[in-house]
């Protein structure tokens, strides 16, 4: 129990790279679970992330965790002590605004993942798309978001609206009292200090890895 304590005292102050590492680990080490494989180590863990063994051994002890030299980590104490930091008690729930092609892609790909964090509504301008369901999720109309926001205590919001729509959908969903915001749309967004933004910028990662390609091949 004081173990739990301690890691829940450290998850306020993680460095946002860890906690995206984190995750990382728990859900290649549910895989591992899943094989059979019992117990870990940091070299291991470190290839399948192409990461050096120090950053895992790093990123593990932030957490208050360490193996043994003879047989590394216990893959399923590590993963419910990430899960200790990473997830909530009663878990959260999300909503995804804009049920275009990568709205419902997400939706579901996301089913059934994770037990502490579900997506419990759609939201979309298409008269088309309202009132369908989507690998089990409802889609509902724009205007009914802060309704539907307060009555499934959705705290997260998963924004995949065309870049035009998408300051209008943030200043909405801040207003609806969401906590948190993954942006796709390729418009940047400003948002409250209260309000926590991860934004994804597809084209400039795909440009990133062009970029590398372009200098293996020795192209100017």
């Amino acid at each position: 129990m004081n173990a739990k304590i301690n890691q829940t005292l450290k998850a306020a102050n993680l460095p946002d790279k860890t906690i995206e590492r984190l995750s990382q680990y728990r859900r290649n080490l549910l895989q591992c679970l899943a094989k059979g494989k019992q117990h870990i180590f940091s070299h291991e863990i470190a290839q399948i992330h192409h990461i050096t063994p120090v950053q895992v051994r790093r990123d593990i002890m932030l957490i208050g965790y360490s193996g043994t030299l003879r047989k590394g980590y216990d893959v399923k104490e590590l993963i419910d002590l990430i899960g200790n930091i990473l997830d909530t008690r009663e878990g959260l729930n999300a909503a995804v605004v804009g049920v275009g092609n990568l709205g419902r892609s997400l939706i579901g790909y996301f089913s059934g993942k994770r037990s502490k964090l579900n997506i419990v509504a759609g939201f979309d301008n298409n008269p088309e798309k309202v009132d369908k369901i989507y690998a089990g999720v409802h889609c509902y109309s724009i205007d009914q978001l802060a309704e539907v926001v307060e009555r499934e205590r959705v705290s997260i919001a998963i924004l995949t609206v065309p870049a035009d729509n998408a300051t209008e959908a943030a200043e909405r969903l801040v207003m609806a009292g969401i906590k948190g915001i993954l942006n796709f749309s390729p418009k940047p967004l400003n948002v409250p200090p209260h309000v926590y933004l991860e934004e994804i910028d597809m084209i400039t990662s795909l440009e990133k890895v062009a970029y590398y390609v372009k200098k293996q091949g020795g192209e100017e």
